[in-house]
């Protein structure tokens, strides 16, 4: 009878630590995709409560493009991404049907820290407060976790990597993640202002799912041990990882300026064939019309958005608005013919302003990397201001 009882107490106690044992908490890690949206790769904090049940992923980056008034959010830089509790299972199986590699690194957490993440997931993806104000570098998917996991960790994870850096910037690694997509390399390296350009800590630097897999490898415990315990693939990668720097595309972006500012001053002299000059003066007008609307754009997500990586943006001077009232030249350049006055001081001016860009460059606390696009824009802006002026000389 004593035996039964022993063997009933040690059957119930194996099940009561069972029971109330802590979750394993996990990082998962994964690779960049191929859609736009999906270049910077993606995490999320992995959840296994160890009873049985499947495993829950809690991932910050859901949003939806058709949600109801998607677009102007994004341009005010007001968007709004959710919190949601997945089972691993499902959400495994997208991205290995994607060819996008995961990873998971399982953590050295207390039982209460694990605990304690756990229960704040688990009420942060309730539908009432599953929402938070997302921003591409200081609060999104990779952020979110690494900030959850500092709050779990009692603050000791951000003093480890706070420090440090390595050179990286907002601007290095937005442009070499984006650069397979040449429309997105483009627009960002257009788009972001000096605040892309501060030098990053590890800390900032793992707004980058990877960079934030790379910082953990190497963050220890309060008692001083690995944070990592091991790491485990969850998916084999079938797609190519992004490079591992940004491009250097200074010198396509200089010959591509010089070489359209060639074709402006010759082919749009008055002498010139006028199927010469209807082709010159149409590329001139098509670049005018994209400078003009940018800049407007890059005027707007400084003045009128919530987009901090796009104030005092140095490229309004040459992506310049002013750009669209020199279209109304068109037809006297078409017609090799001299235009007014007003048109060519107006090109004047944008000429001064681009070379104002270039001289922000020589000042100590102007930080902004433009110079791919001072290199394309300058010799542009140059010409064709020169050939209005010589247009305006009957012997030319």
């Amino acid at each position: 009878m004593t035996s039964r009882v022993i063997t009933t107490l040690l059957m119930w106690l194996i099940l009561a630590t069972t029971a109330f044992a802590a979750p394993r908490v996990g990082v998962v890690t994964m690779q960049a995709g191929s859609e736009y949206w999906s270049r910077f790769g993606h995490n999320a904090i992995l959840i296994d409560s160890q009873d049985g049940s499947e495993p829950t992923l809690y991932n910050y980056g859901y949003f939806n493009f058709y949600e109801p008034g998607f677009l102007l959010h994004f341009l005010r830089g007001q968007m709004e991404y959710r919190l949601l509790a997945i089972p691993l299972r499902d959400d495994l199986a997208y991205y290995a049907s994607e060819g996008r590699g995961v990873r998971v690194q399982w953590l050295r957490l207390s039982d209460d820290q694990a605990t304690q993440l756990a229960a704040a997931l688990a009420n942060n993806a309730k539908p009432q407060n599953s929402r938070y104000r997302y921003d591409y570098f200081t609060r999104n998917c990779s952020t979110m976790v690494r900030d959850a996991l500092d709050v779990a960790m009692d603050g000791h994870l951000k003093p480890q990597l706070f420090g440090r850096s390595r050179g990286l910037t907002y601007r290095s690694e937005a442009l070499r993640l984006g650069e397979p997509e040449p429309w997105l390399y483009l627009g960002m390296s257009a788009g972001l202002g000096p605040f892309a350009d501060t030098a990053l800590s590890r800390w900032t630097e793992s707004f980058v799912p990877e960079r934030l897999a790379e910082a953990l490898r190497e963050a220890k415990t309060a008692n001083g041990r690995p944070l990592v315990i091991a790491e485990q693939e969850l998916a084999p990668a079938r797609l190519a990882d992004p490079p591992y720097a940004p491009p250097y595309w200074r010198w396509r972006f200089v010959g591509a300026g010089l070489v359209l500012a060639a074709l402006f001053a010759f082919g749009l002299g008055r002498k010139r064939p006028a199927a010469l000059r209807i082709a010159s003066g149409s590329l001139l007008g098509l670049l005018w019309l994209g400078a003009g609307l940018g800049g407007l754009l890059l005027l707007w997500l400084w003045g009128f958005s919530e987009h901090v990586a796009a104030y005092q943006n140095e490229n309004a001077l040459l992506f310049n608005p002013l750009c669209l009232g020199l279209l109304v030249a068109l037809p006297a350049l078409w017609r090799g013919r001299a235009t007014s006055t007003w048109m060519r001081l107006l090109a004047l001016i944008v000429a001064l302003c681009a070379g104002f860009a270039m001289f922000l460059k020589f000042l100590p606390f102007r930080v902004q990397s433009n110079g791919d696009w001072i290199g394309f824009w300058l010799p542009i802006h140059a010409a064709a201001a020169w050939r209005m002026a010589r247009n305006a000389n009957r012997d030319s």
